[in-house]
């Protein structure tokens, strides 16, 4: 039997496979709502044959957003718009749907990616960003403000309320994005977070706010849903996050009964130099799952349906998550079954293309 499919348990939602969708970026909301872009995107991917589709970063506030392009879960506009792809997604599909919440921190107030990433000044319909410190992440982006500590506080219940929003939805988990250079790794990392009061200096102090905001959140949703976090591995700087943090932070994940940990790597700052290839953040996801005891699920130019069978039946991790791959082939896991010999859901209307002996 395949190992990438066979059925996994996260608290009361079981996973057909071992197959992710993950999170994918599309700057294509309108005020943080989703709209039909969104009902053909996840549409698709909710009949792929995966195992679990999340839905892209999901800000919790409006000045979290990455670009004014980028999808909220911070009024009741943007919970209506989400729940109507997601009653679409459910008519035709029964995978766990996931959605991940997030905030930008000094990497919002952006255009999206095909106009350049530009940052945008109040002027041109941005808004000033914030973060743990006051610290550029290039020479081109604008000073973030640092959070004062009611704000933290304030953003600790803006998770909370966006996970309560989730829930109403009717989504079946929460991953938070603590990666890609985002507000939780802001904090997380010393290259952004220089503050002196609790929530700075010691690795104890910067692992503060991300936990607060996995307690509130956990306190929120409900005990037989689950909910994962999403971290980057390392910096690829000196002096930035390392394993060994990342194993610390996943070990304090573990002892609050996280679901799983999705493991990515880099996007704190500008300087980076990432030897990118097939499966270079596996072995991230190798050492936390070894050290820690988490369930982990491993991300990076996983693109070959071998690959992803060796990566799971060699316990490296226990899932496998794929964006740009699933983009060229929305029907990536279907290619995948028909290659290693396994059975994977076809919807009703598409059972006449399905592989036979």
């Amino acid at each position: 039997m395949s190992a990438l499919f066979t059925p996994i348990d996260l608290r009361g939602l079981r996973l057909d496979n071992r197959i992710v969708v993950s999170p994918m970026c599309q700057y294509s909301a309108h005020d943080g709502n989703v709209g039909d872009w969104h009902l053909m995107h996840l549409g698709q991917f909710s009949v792929s044959g995966a195992g679990m589709l999340i839905v892209e970063m999901t800000n919790v506030e409006a000045r979290g957003r990455i670009s004014p392009n980028c999808v909220g879960l911070y009024n009741d506009d943007n919970e209506r718009a989400l729940a109507r792809v997601l009653a679409f997604c459910r008519q035709h599909s029964k995978m766990g749907i996931t959605v991940q919440l997030a905030h930008a921190g000094r990497k919002a107030s952006t255009l999206p990616p095909w106009q350049g990433r530009k940052a945008l000044v109040a002027g041109e319909g941005g808004w000033q960003t914030v973060s743990a410190s006051a610290i550029r992440s290039s020479d081109e982006s604008p000073p973030p403000s640092a959070l004062t500590g009611q704000e933290i506080a304030d953003l600790v219940d803006a998770f909370a309320a966006a996970a309560r929003r989730a829930h109403r939805a009717g989504f079946d988990a929460v991953e938070l994005h603590g990666a890609h250079g985002y507000l939780l790794h802001q904090f997380l990392s010393p290259v952004s977070n220089q503050r002196d009061d609790h929530y700075g200096g010691s690795l104890e102090n910067r692992m503060r706010f991300p936990l607060e905001v996995f307690d509130a959140v956990r306190a929120e949703w409900p005990d037989d849903k689950p909910l994962g976090m999403r971290i980057s591995a390392v910096d690829y700087l000196d002096g930035g996050w390392r394993i060994e943090d990342s194993v610390a932070l996943g070990q304090r994940l573990a002892e609050r009964r996280c679901d799983w940990i999705d493991v990515s790597s880099g996007g704190i700052a500008a300087g980076e130099i990432i030897a990118a290839g097939p499966g270079y953040q596996v072995p991230f996801a190798e050492q936390i799952r070894r050290e820690t005891g988490l369930t982990t699920m491993a991300v990076g130019m996983i693109t070959e349906a071998r690959q992803a069978e060796a990566i799971v039946a060699s316990g490296q991790a226990d899932m496998v998550a794929l964006a740009r791959g699933m983009l060229y082939d929305p029907r990536w896991a279907w290619h995948a079954a028909a290659e290693l010999g396994a059975e994977v859901t076809y919807p009703n209307q598409y059972l006449r293309c399905q592989p036979r002996q």
